[in-house]
């Protein structure tokens, strides 16, 4: 685990990597920065532990997020895994999941573009942490029904989106 070191307000902008360790830091969440351009944490999801990893491309400005849920898909599974990868991706409007074809590992990509000065707020870095977690928690079941539970695509979908009505 390494430190940042930094610690930065609600109203600071800092290079992206830098802001994303102060983060997980305040977070108390163990992180590794592989370079100036690549940091990586672990994060205890609702339903695993999500291995997340950004990427600075300084050239383009834009900050590249895989939140990864430990999930590998088996070649058998991967024509239901498909068709549950794109309805669950036409549920999104922020990112996208896919199936790496080396190793058939589940992955969430998000990508932010920075301005100009390729600097990233608090309040960003929070929302796209926030929302890779959010997501990946959110279909996480529904990847587990498919792969585990023999459901069908539109099924596994169906139960897990459904939510709790009433009281407990």
């Amino acid at each position: 685990m390494r430190t940042s070191q930094k610690f930065f307000s609600a109203n600071d902008d800092a290079a992206p990597v830098d802001m994303l360790a102060a983060l997980f830091e305040a977070r108390g969440w163990p992180f590794e920065a592989l370079s100036r351009e690549e940091i990586s944490v672990e994060i205890q999801g609702s339903w695993a532990k999500y291995q997340l990893r950004a990427i600075w491309r300084s050239d383009d400005n834009v900050l590249q997020l895989l939140c990864l849920p430990d999930v590998r898909v088996a070649k058998d599974k991967l024509t239901p895994a498909y068709e549950l990868l794109a309805k669950v991706n036409e549920q999104l409007w922020l990112g996208h999941f896919d199936i790496w074809s080396k190793g058939g590992v589940l992955v969430y990509r998000n990508a932010a573009l920075l301005g100009d000065e390729g600097l990233l707020s608090l309040d960003r870095a929070q929302a796209i942490v926030e929302t890779a977690v959010e997501e990946c928690d959110r279909f996480y079941p529904a990847f587990q029904f498919v792969l585990w539970g023999d459901k069908t695509p539109a099924d596994a979908l169906d139960s897990a989106l459904v939510d709790a009505a009433g009281e407990a």
